[in-house]
């Protein structure tokens, strides 16, 4: 009976839930990877699940130092497309552009210097895709003309998890948000396009 693991409390699932967001400021964890652990946090019956959860990471130190990789501040697709994916750093702010063109904006393998980040979305008879890893706090809001902006996915975030606020601003574009779930993690953009409206209905703009 001694070396049966201990059952976890909330306030230990409440102490691995703030380990995760420090090392997800270091950048040691991308969005995606930061809500899977968070998910597996929230259901773990013992303390060694929740060990097991940072055994590849070193001990998180609270106001630890950021990540050092290059700051992502202006994404634009001009009469053409633009795929901006892959491990590059939010930091407060962001802008992602399109005129006239097309721009996929992936941010589930980014990582963030803070809690909290502004993505400014603005479409110029042009079209821009967002997507965020299902299990981040993501607001919404902004003006169209002449176009459209929609929401698809399911809401999952958790009130310990990064939020992320997207603001968009369109004159004759469209622009989309999508929350991807974890089972789609290797599925392409087109896959993503046509399962996840069929999970939510669109909302106006």
């Amino acid at each position: 009976m001694d070396d049966a693991p201990l059952r976890a409390s909330d306030a230990d699932r409440e102490q691995a839930l703030i380990a995760l967001r420090e090392h997800l400021v270091a950048g040691r964890l991308t969005l995606e990877e930061f809500c899977e652990r968070v998910d597996a946090a929230l259901r773990a019956t013992d303390t060694g699940d929740l060990a097991h959860l940072q055994n590849d990471l070193p001990e998180a130190l609270i106001g630890s130092a950021g990540s050092r990789r290059m700051a992502a501040r202006f994404t634009a697709a001009l009469l053409g497309r633009v795929v901006r994916r892959g491990k590059f750093r939010l930091r407060g702010w962001t802008v992602a552009a399109s005129v006239c063109g097309d721009l996929d904006f992936d941010l589930r393998d980014a990582t963030m210097d803070e809690e909290r980040a502004a993505v400014t979305v603005l479409a110029v008879c042009g079209n821009v895709d967002v997507y965020v890893p299902e299990g981040v706090n993501v607001d919404v809001a902004g003006l169209t003309v002449f176009g459209h902006r929609r929401d698809f996915g399911h809401d999952a975030g958790q009130p310990d998890a990064p939020s992320i606020h997207v603001r968009v601003f369109g004159v004759a574009g469209t622009i989309d948000v999508w929350r991807v779930p974890r089972d789609m993690r290797g599925s392409s953009y087109r896959e993503i396009v046509r399962t996840l409206p069929d999970s939510r209905p669109q909302l106006p703009a």
